[in-house]
Protein backbone atom coordinates (compact mmCIF):
# COMPACT_ATOMS: atom_id res chain seq x y z
CA UNK A 1 0.00 0.00 0.00
CA UNK A 2 1.27 3.45 -0.94
CA UNK A 3 1.71 5.83 1.98
CA UNK A 4 -1.17 8.24 2.34
CA UNK A 5 -1.03 11.60 4.13
CA UNK A 6 -3.46 12.35 6.96
CA UNK A 7 -4.62 15.34 4.93
CA UNK A 8 -6.71 13.07 2.66
CA UNK A 9 -9.01 12.43 5.63
CA UNK A 10 -11.93 14.71 6.58
CA UNK A 11 -10.34 15.34 9.99
CA UNK A 12 -10.90 18.50 12.01
CA UNK A 13 -8.32 21.14 11.07
CA UNK A 14 -7.13 21.35 14.69
CA UNK A 15 -6.21 17.68 14.62
CA UNK A 16 -4.48 17.90 11.24
CA UNK A 17 -2.42 20.89 12.33
CA UNK A 18 -1.37 19.13 15.52
CA UNK A 19 -0.45 15.95 13.62
CA UNK A 20 1.87 18.02 11.45
CA UNK A 21 3.51 19.60 14.50
CA UNK A 22 4.05 16.11 15.97
CA UNK A 23 5.72 14.97 12.74
CA UNK A 24 2.89 12.59 11.80
CA UNK A 25 2.66 13.09 8.04
CA UNK A 26 1.62 9.74 6.57
CA UNK A 27 -0.64 6.99 7.87
CA UNK A 28 0.42 3.51 8.88
CA UNK A 29 -1.45 0.67 7.14
CA UNK A 30 -3.87 0.12 10.02
CA UNK A 31 -4.64 3.85 10.16
CA UNK A 32 -5.21 4.09 6.41
CA UNK A 33 -7.50 1.06 6.45
CA UNK A 34 -9.52 1.87 9.57
CA UNK A 35 -9.76 5.68 9.84
CA UNK A 36 -12.19 6.25 6.94
CA UNK A 37 -14.68 3.84 8.55
CA UNK A 38 -14.04 5.21 12.03
CA UNK A 39 -14.66 8.80 10.91
CA UNK A 40 -17.95 7.68 9.34
CA UNK A 41 -19.04 6.33 12.73
CA UNK A 42 -18.91 2.66 11.77
CA UNK A 43 -17.99 -0.11 14.17
CA UNK A 44 -14.48 -1.40 13.50
CA UNK A 45 -12.55 -4.55 14.41
CA UNK A 46 -8.81 -4.04 13.88
CA UNK A 47 -6.06 -6.62 14.09
CA UNK A 48 -2.51 -5.33 14.26
CA UNK A 49 0.62 -5.86 16.31
CA UNK A 50 1.92 -3.54 19.01
CA UNK A 51 3.50 -0.50 17.37
CA UNK A 52 1.25 -0.59 14.29
CA UNK A 53 -0.35 2.79 15.07
CA UNK A 54 -3.75 1.58 16.23
CA UNK A 55 -3.85 3.98 19.22
CA UNK A 56 -3.63 6.97 16.91
CA UNK A 57 -6.29 5.39 14.68
CA UNK A 58 -8.97 5.16 17.35
CA UNK A 59 -7.62 8.23 19.17
CA UNK A 60 -8.09 10.48 16.16
CA UNK A 61 -11.53 9.01 15.57
CA UNK A 62 -12.82 9.68 19.06
CA UNK A 63 -11.29 13.17 19.15
CA UNK A 64 -12.80 14.07 15.78
CA UNK A 65 -16.31 13.56 17.17
CA UNK A 66 -15.61 15.02 20.63
CA UNK A 67 -17.72 17.92 21.92
CA UNK A 68 -15.49 19.74 24.43
CA UNK A 69 -18.42 21.89 25.59
CA UNK A 70 -20.16 18.78 26.94
CA UNK A 71 -18.52 17.65 30.21
CA UNK A 72 -20.25 14.27 30.26
CA UNK A 73 -18.17 11.18 29.50
CA UNK A 74 -18.30 10.68 25.74
CA UNK A 75 -15.65 7.98 25.21
CA UNK A 76 -14.59 4.92 27.21
CA UNK A 77 -11.36 3.08 26.31
CA UNK A 78 -10.76 -0.24 28.07
CA UNK A 79 -7.21 -1.66 28.34
CA UNK A 80 -5.90 -4.84 29.98
CA UNK A 81 -3.19 -3.28 32.16
CA UNK A 82 -2.39 -0.07 33.96
CA UNK A 83 0.75 0.44 31.85
CA UNK A 84 -1.15 0.24 28.57
CA UNK A 85 -3.91 2.51 29.90
CA UNK A 86 -1.28 5.10 30.85
CA UNK A 87 0.33 4.86 27.40
CA UNK A 88 -3.00 5.16 25.59
CA UNK A 89 -4.10 8.15 27.68
CA UNK A 90 -0.78 9.89 27.08
CA UNK A 91 -1.00 9.34 23.32
CA UNK A 92 -4.57 10.68 23.21
CA UNK A 93 -3.41 13.76 25.15
CA UNK A 94 -0.70 14.34 22.53
CA UNK A 95 -3.21 13.98 19.70
CA UNK A 96 -5.64 16.34 21.51
CA UNK A 97 -3.22 19.27 21.90
CA UNK A 98 -5.08 21.21 19.25
CA UNK A 99 -8.39 20.86 21.12
CA UNK A 100 -8.30 23.13 24.20
CA UNK A 101 -9.76 21.92 27.50
CA UNK A 102 -9.99 18.27 26.51
CA UNK A 103 -10.39 16.35 29.77
CA UNK A 104 -8.94 12.84 29.91
CA UNK A 105 -8.69 10.61 32.99
CA UNK A 106 -7.01 7.26 33.58
CA UNK A 107 -8.93 4.89 35.86
CA UNK A 108 -6.66 2.07 37.01
CA UNK A 109 -5.69 0.33 40.23
CA UNK A 110 -2.71 1.32 42.32
CA UNK A 111 -4.29 4.60 43.42
CA UNK A 112 -7.23 5.41 45.71
CA UNK A 113 -10.75 5.61 44.34
CA UNK A 114 -11.67 8.92 45.99
CA UNK A 115 -9.31 11.23 44.04
CA UNK A 116 -10.47 9.60 40.80
CA UNK A 117 -14.11 10.02 41.83
CA UNK A 118 -13.52 13.69 42.66
CA UNK A 119 -12.03 14.26 39.19
CA UNK A 120 -14.96 12.51 37.54
CA UNK A 121 -17.40 14.68 39.48
CA UNK A 122 -15.85 17.81 37.95
CA UNK A 123 -16.60 16.56 34.45
CA UNK A 124 -14.62 14.42 32.01
CA UNK A 125 -14.68 13.82 28.25
CA UNK A 126 -12.62 10.64 27.87
CA UNK A 127 -12.08 7.78 30.30
CA UNK A 128 -9.21 5.32 29.75
CA UNK A 129 -9.18 2.46 32.24
CA UNK A 130 -8.87 -1.17 33.16
CA UNK A 131 -12.08 -3.22 33.43
CA UNK A 132 -11.69 -3.88 37.16
CA UNK A 133 -11.29 -0.25 38.19
CA UNK A 134 -13.99 0.96 35.78
CA UNK A 135 -16.41 -1.55 37.34
CA UNK A 136 -15.41 -0.29 40.81
CA UNK A 137 -16.52 3.23 39.85
CA UNK A 138 -19.72 1.99 38.20
CA UNK A 139 -20.61 0.01 41.33
CA UNK A 140 -19.97 3.02 43.58
CA UNK A 141 -21.96 5.22 41.17
CA UNK A 142 -19.05 7.58 40.64
CA UNK A 143 -18.96 6.85 36.88
CA UNK A 144 -21.98 7.08 34.59
CA UNK A 145 -21.75 5.75 31.05
CA UNK A 146 -25.16 6.60 29.59
CA UNK A 147 -23.62 9.48 27.62
CA UNK A 148 -20.79 7.41 26.11
CA UNK A 149 -20.93 7.55 22.31
CA UNK A 150 -17.70 5.64 21.62
CA UNK A 151 -16.53 2.40 23.27
CA UNK A 152 -13.01 1.13 22.52
CA UNK A 153 -11.54 -2.23 23.53
CA UNK A 154 -7.76 -2.10 23.15
CA UNK A 155 -5.73 -5.34 23.25
CA UNK A 156 -9.02 -7.19 23.55
CA UNK A 157 -7.42 -10.63 23.30
CA UNK A 158 -5.31 -10.01 26.42
CA UNK A 159 -8.30 -8.71 28.35
CA UNK A 160 -10.03 -12.01 27.64
CA UNK A 161 -6.88 -13.96 28.57
CA UNK A 162 -6.85 -12.12 31.90
CA UNK A 163 -10.43 -13.12 32.67
CA UNK A 164 -12.15 -9.79 31.98
CA UNK A 165 -14.84 -11.09 29.62
CA UNK A 166 -17.67 -10.85 32.16
CA UNK A 167 -16.52 -7.40 33.27
CA UNK A 168 -16.43 -6.18 29.66
CA UNK A 169 -19.96 -7.43 29.04
CA UNK A 170 -21.16 -5.81 32.26
CA UNK A 171 -19.52 -2.47 31.42
CA UNK A 172 -20.93 -2.52 27.89
CA UNK A 173 -24.42 -3.00 29.32
CA UNK A 174 -24.17 0.43 30.95
CA UNK A 175 -23.29 2.12 27.64
CA UNK A 176 -26.02 3.21 25.26
CA UNK A 177 -26.81 0.70 22.50
CA UNK A 178 -26.59 3.45 19.87
CA UNK A 179 -22.84 3.93 20.03
CA UNK A 180 -19.72 3.34 17.97
CA UNK A 181 -17.67 0.34 19.11
CA UNK A 182 -14.05 -0.25 18.15
CA UNK A 183 -12.21 -3.43 19.06
CA UNK A 184 -8.46 -3.76 18.50
CA UNK A 185 -6.45 -6.92 19.06
CA UNK A 186 -3.06 -8.35 18.15
CA UNK A 187 -4.52 -11.83 17.67
CA UNK A 188 -7.98 -13.00 16.65
CA UNK A 189 -8.92 -16.18 18.56
CA UNK A 190 -12.51 -17.50 18.57
CA UNK A 191 -13.25 -15.70 21.85
CA UNK A 192 -12.68 -12.36 20.12
CA UNK A 193 -15.16 -13.26 17.40
CA UNK A 194 -17.71 -14.11 20.08
CA UNK A 195 -17.37 -10.85 22.02
CA UNK A 196 -17.23 -8.85 18.79
CA UNK A 197 -20.52 -10.39 17.71
CA UNK A 198 -22.11 -9.29 20.98
CA UNK A 199 -20.77 -5.74 21.08
CA UNK A 200 -20.56 -4.58 17.45
CA UNK A 201 -23.02 -4.03 14.60
CA UNK A 202 -21.91 -4.72 11.00
CA UNK A 203 -18.26 -4.00 11.86
CA UNK A 204 -15.59 -3.22 9.30
CA UNK A 205 -12.77 -5.79 9.68
CA UNK A 206 -9.22 -4.50 9.26
CA UNK A 207 -6.37 -7.01 9.45
CA UNK A 208 -2.79 -5.83 9.04
CA UNK A 209 0.11 -8.26 8.76
CA UNK A 210 3.27 -7.78 10.82
CA UNK A 211 5.57 -5.22 9.27
CA UNK A 212 8.89 -6.65 10.46
CA UNK A 213 10.92 -8.36 7.75
CA UNK A 214 14.03 -10.51 7.48
CA UNK A 215 16.09 -7.34 7.23
CA UNK A 216 15.14 -6.24 10.74
CA UNK A 217 14.58 -9.51 12.61
CA UNK A 218 16.87 -12.50 12.43
CA UNK A 219 14.93 -15.55 13.63
CA UNK A 220 16.59 -18.73 14.86
CA UNK A 221 15.18 -22.07 16.03
CA UNK A 222 17.09 -24.46 18.27
CA UNK A 223 16.15 -28.04 19.13
CA UNK A 224 16.92 -28.94 22.77
CA UNK A 225 16.87 -32.41 24.32
CA UNK A 226 14.48 -31.77 27.17
CA UNK A 227 13.11 -29.13 29.53
CA UNK A 228 16.21 -29.32 31.72
CA UNK A 229 18.43 -28.17 28.84
CA UNK A 230 16.36 -25.07 28.02
CA UNK A 231 17.88 -22.86 30.70
CA UNK A 232 21.45 -23.72 29.70
CA UNK A 233 20.58 -22.91 26.09
CA UNK A 234 19.14 -19.52 27.07
CA UNK A 235 22.30 -18.62 28.97
CA UNK A 236 24.48 -19.71 26.07
CA UNK A 237 22.50 -17.64 23.56
CA UNK A 238 22.60 -14.49 25.68
CA UNK A 239 26.32 -14.84 26.37
CA UNK A 240 26.89 -15.36 22.64
CA UNK A 241 24.77 -12.45 21.33
CA UNK A 242 25.39 -10.08 24.29
CA UNK A 243 22.02 -8.28 23.95
CA UNK A 244 21.57 -5.14 26.05
CA UNK A 245 17.91 -6.06 26.61
CA UNK A 246 16.09 -9.38 26.34
CA UNK A 247 12.50 -10.47 26.91
CA UNK A 248 12.41 -14.18 27.70
CA UNK A 249 8.90 -15.59 27.18
CA UNK A 250 7.54 -18.47 29.27
CA UNK A 251 4.11 -20.05 29.31
CA UNK A 252 3.50 -20.07 33.09
CA UNK A 253 3.90 -17.77 36.08
CA UNK A 254 5.90 -20.39 37.99
CA UNK A 255 8.44 -20.66 35.19
CA UNK A 256 9.04 -16.91 35.12
CA UNK A 257 10.00 -16.89 38.80
CA UNK A 258 12.14 -20.03 38.62
CA UNK A 259 14.03 -18.89 35.51
CA UNK A 260 14.64 -15.36 36.77
CA UNK A 261 16.01 -16.77 40.03
CA UNK A 262 18.26 -19.21 38.17
CA UNK A 263 19.57 -16.50 35.82
CA UNK A 264 20.40 -14.18 38.71
CA UNK A 265 22.32 -17.00 40.38
CA UNK A 266 24.45 -17.20 37.23
CA UNK A 267 25.23 -13.47 37.24
CA UNK A 268 22.48 -12.21 34.92
CA UNK A 269 20.39 -9.16 35.79
CA UNK A 270 16.85 -10.55 35.51
CA UNK A 271 13.37 -10.13 37.00
CA UNK A 272 10.09 -11.98 36.53
CA UNK A 273 6.93 -10.31 35.24
CA UNK A 274 3.68 -12.16 35.82
CA UNK A 275 0.06 -11.50 36.62
CA UNK A 276 0.27 -11.99 40.39
CA UNK A 277 2.62 -9.09 41.11
CA UNK A 278 1.09 -6.15 42.92
CA UNK A 279 0.93 -2.93 40.93
CA UNK A 280 3.90 -1.28 42.64
CA UNK A 281 6.18 -4.27 41.98
CA UNK A 282 5.05 -4.45 38.37
CA UNK A 283 5.55 -0.72 37.80
CA UNK A 284 9.04 -0.81 39.28
CA UNK A 285 10.19 -3.80 37.25
CA UNK A 286 8.84 -2.37 34.02
CA UNK A 287 10.43 1.01 34.71
CA UNK A 288 13.83 -0.55 35.41
CA UNK A 289 13.69 -2.59 32.23
CA UNK A 290 12.51 0.33 30.09
CA UNK A 291 15.34 2.42 31.55
CA UNK A 292 17.88 -0.27 30.57
CA UNK A 293 18.64 -0.89 34.24
CA UNK A 294 17.80 -4.58 33.87
CA UNK A 295 19.08 -6.84 31.12
CA UNK A 296 16.46 -9.62 31.13
CA UNK A 297 12.70 -9.53 31.64
CA UNK A 298 11.24 -13.03 32.09
CA UNK A 299 7.54 -12.76 31.29
CA UNK A 300 4.34 -14.52 30.41
CA UNK A 301 2.47 -13.34 27.31
CA UNK A 302 -0.36 -11.84 29.36
CA UNK A 303 1.98 -9.91 31.66
CA UNK A 304 4.07 -8.61 28.76
CA UNK A 305 1.15 -7.16 26.82
CA UNK A 306 1.32 -3.39 26.77
CA UNK A 307 5.09 -3.20 27.11
CA UNK A 308 6.38 -0.08 25.40
CA UNK A 309 10.09 -0.80 24.91
CA UNK A 310 11.57 1.29 22.13
CA UNK A 311 14.72 -0.79 21.64
CA UNK A 312 14.67 -4.51 22.36
CA UNK A 313 17.70 -6.45 21.16
CA UNK A 314 16.48 -10.00 21.69
CA UNK A 315 13.38 -12.09 22.19
CA UNK A 316 13.94 -15.55 23.65
CA UNK A 317 11.12 -18.09 23.52
CA UNK A 318 11.76 -20.57 26.34
CA UNK A 319 8.99 -22.65 24.79
CA UNK A 320 6.89 -22.27 21.69
CA UNK A 321 3.70 -20.28 22.18
CA UNK A 322 0.47 -22.25 22.04
CA UNK A 323 -0.79 -20.22 19.07
CA UNK A 324 1.02 -19.14 15.91
CA UNK A 325 -0.33 -15.58 16.20
CA UNK A 326 1.10 -15.25 19.70
CA UNK A 327 4.51 -16.37 18.41
CA UNK A 328 4.38 -13.69 15.71
CA UNK A 329 3.44 -11.09 18.29
CA UNK A 330 6.31 -12.14 20.56
CA UNK A 331 9.05 -11.82 17.98
CA UNK A 332 7.52 -8.61 16.63
CA UNK A 333 8.64 -6.81 19.78
CA UNK A 334 12.21 -6.68 18.51
CA UNK A 335 13.54 -5.20 15.27
CA UNK A 336 11.27 -2.16 15.35
CA UNK A 337 11.63 1.07 13.42
CA UNK A 338 14.34 -0.40 11.20
CA UNK A 339 16.53 -1.51 14.12
CA UNK A 340 18.10 -4.96 14.08
CA UNK A 341 16.69 -7.62 16.38
CA UNK A 342 17.24 -11.29 17.15
CA UNK A 343 14.49 -13.80 17.99
CA UNK A 344 15.51 -17.23 19.28
CA UNK A 345 13.05 -20.06 19.89
CA UNK A 346 13.73 -23.31 21.72
CA UNK A 347 11.74 -26.49 21.05
CA UNK A 348 11.86 -30.18 21.91
CA UNK A 349 10.73 -33.14 19.83
CA UNK A 350 7.41 -33.05 21.71
CA UNK A 351 6.76 -29.54 20.33
CA UNK A 352 7.29 -30.32 16.67
CA UNK A 353 3.57 -30.14 15.93
CA UNK A 354 3.46 -26.59 17.31
CA UNK A 355 6.49 -25.65 15.24
CA UNK A 356 4.91 -27.04 12.09
CA UNK A 357 2.02 -24.58 12.52
CA UNK A 358 4.42 -21.66 12.15
CA UNK A 359 5.47 -20.25 8.79
CA UNK A 360 8.75 -19.05 7.36
CA UNK A 361 9.25 -15.69 5.67
CA UNK A 362 7.81 -17.09 2.42
CA UNK A 363 4.65 -18.22 4.20
CA UNK A 364 5.53 -21.93 4.08
CA UNK A 365 5.17 -24.26 7.09
CA UNK A 366 8.41 -24.71 9.03
CA UNK A 367 10.17 -28.04 8.85
CA UNK A 368 11.48 -28.93 12.34
CA UNK A 369 14.56 -30.61 10.90
CA UNK A 370 15.22 -28.00 8.25
CA UNK A 371 14.89 -24.91 10.43
CA UNK A 372 16.78 -26.13 13.49
CA UNK A 373 20.29 -24.73 13.95
CA UNK A 374 23.14 -25.84 16.21
CA UNK A 375 23.52 -23.78 19.37
CA UNK A 376 26.53 -21.45 19.56
CA UNK A 377 29.86 -22.98 20.47
CA UNK A 378 30.30 -23.47 24.20
CA UNK A 379 33.24 -21.08 24.07
CA UNK A 380 30.53 -18.42 24.39
CA UNK A 381 30.27 -19.41 28.05
CA UNK A 382 33.56 -17.58 28.56
CA UNK A 383 31.71 -14.34 27.82
CA UNK A 384 30.24 -12.55 30.84
CA UNK A 385 26.47 -12.24 31.17
CA UNK A 386 25.30 -9.03 29.45
CA UNK A 387 25.01 -6.25 32.01
CA UNK A 388 22.56 -3.33 31.91
CA UNK A 389 24.08 -0.08 30.68
CA UNK A 390 22.16 2.15 33.08
CA UNK A 391 21.08 2.48 36.69
CA UNK A 392 17.86 4.18 37.77
CA UNK A 393 17.47 6.92 40.38
CA UNK A 394 14.14 7.60 42.09
CA UNK A 395 13.26 11.17 43.15
CA UNK A 396 10.38 11.64 45.59
CA UNK A 397 8.73 14.38 43.56
CA UNK A 398 6.75 14.48 40.33
CA UNK A 399 3.93 16.20 38.50
CA UNK A 400 2.24 17.33 41.70
CA UNK A 401 5.43 19.22 42.55
CA UNK A 402 5.42 20.58 38.96
CA UNK A 403 8.68 18.86 38.10
CA UNK A 404 9.55 18.61 34.42
CA UNK A 405 12.12 16.55 32.57
CA UNK A 406 14.15 19.68 31.86
CA UNK A 407 14.32 20.48 35.58
CA UNK A 408 15.81 17.07 36.41
CA UNK A 409 18.18 17.11 33.45
CA UNK A 410 19.37 20.59 34.41
CA UNK A 411 19.95 19.55 38.02
CA UNK A 412 22.05 16.57 36.94
CA UNK A 413 24.15 18.37 34.34
CA UNK A 414 24.60 21.73 36.06
CA UNK A 415 27.85 22.96 37.54
CA UNK A 416 29.85 20.02 38.85
CA UNK A 417 27.31 17.56 37.43
CA UNK A 418 27.49 14.68 34.99
CA UNK A 419 27.54 14.75 31.20
CA UNK A 420 24.20 15.06 29.43
CA UNK A 421 25.08 11.99 27.37
CA UNK A 422 25.09 9.96 30.61
CA UNK A 423 21.42 10.73 31.27
CA UNK A 424 18.88 8.35 29.78
CA UNK A 425 15.13 8.07 29.99
CA UNK A 426 13.31 10.35 32.44
CA UNK A 427 9.81 9.35 33.60
CA UNK A 428 7.67 11.67 35.72
CA UNK A 429 4.66 10.31 37.60
CA UNK A 430 2.34 12.03 40.06
CA UNK A 431 4.58 11.97 43.14
CA UNK A 432 7.85 10.45 41.96
CA UNK A 433 10.27 10.63 39.08
CA UNK A 434 12.66 8.06 37.64
CA UNK A 435 15.83 8.94 35.75
CA UNK A 436 18.22 6.51 34.07
CA UNK A 437 21.92 7.29 34.48
CA UNK A 438 24.96 5.58 32.96
CA UNK A 439 26.48 3.02 35.33
CA UNK A 440 29.78 4.86 35.67
CA UNK A 441 27.96 8.09 36.65
CA UNK A 442 25.56 6.75 39.29
CA UNK A 443 27.53 7.90 42.36
CA UNK A 444 28.21 11.48 41.19
CA UNK A 445 24.60 11.73 40.00
CA UNK A 446 23.28 10.68 43.42
CA UNK A 447 25.59 13.16 45.17
CA UNK A 448 24.52 15.98 42.85
CA UNK A 449 20.82 15.41 43.39
CA UNK A 450 21.20 14.90 47.14
CA UNK A 451 23.27 18.06 47.67
CA UNK A 452 21.57 20.44 45.23
CA UNK A 453 18.00 21.63 44.92
CA UNK A 454 15.63 21.15 41.99
CA UNK A 455 13.60 24.29 41.29
CA UNK A 456 14.56 25.60 44.72
CA UNK A 457 13.50 22.50 46.63
CA UNK A 458 15.35 19.53 48.09
CA UNK A 459 14.17 16.00 47.32
CA UNK A 460 15.00 12.56 48.65
CA UNK A 461 16.77 10.43 46.07
CA UNK A 462 17.73 6.77 45.97
CA UNK A 463 19.30 4.30 43.60
CA UNK A 464 16.59 1.75 42.83
CA UNK A 465 19.11 -1.05 42.59
CA UNK A 466 20.28 -0.74 46.18
CA UNK A 467 17.46 -2.88 47.59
Amino acid sequence: MNEQPFSVLPLRSELLNNLSSLGYETMTPIQAESLPAILMGQDVIGQGQTGSGKTAAFGLGLLHSLDTEDLNVQTLVLCPTRELADQVAEEIRRLARGLPNTKIITLTGGTKLRPQADSLARGMHIVVGTPGRVMDHITKETLELETVRTLVLDEADRMLDMGFEDAIDAIASYVAEHRQTMLFSATFPPEIKSIAARLTIDPVLVQIAAEQTESTITEHFYRVKNNESRLAACQLLMRHHQPASTVLFCNTRRETMEIAKALNAEGFSAVALHGELDQRERDQRLALFANQSLAVLVATDVAARGLDIEELDMVLNYQLANEAEVHTHRIGRTGRAGARGVACTLFTDKEQSKLARLQNSEGQPLDPDGCSEPLPDRDALKNPPPHPSMFTIEINGGKKQKLRKGDILGALTGEGGIEGSDVGKIQIAATRSLVAVARHSIKPALRKLAQDKIKGRSYKVRWMGED
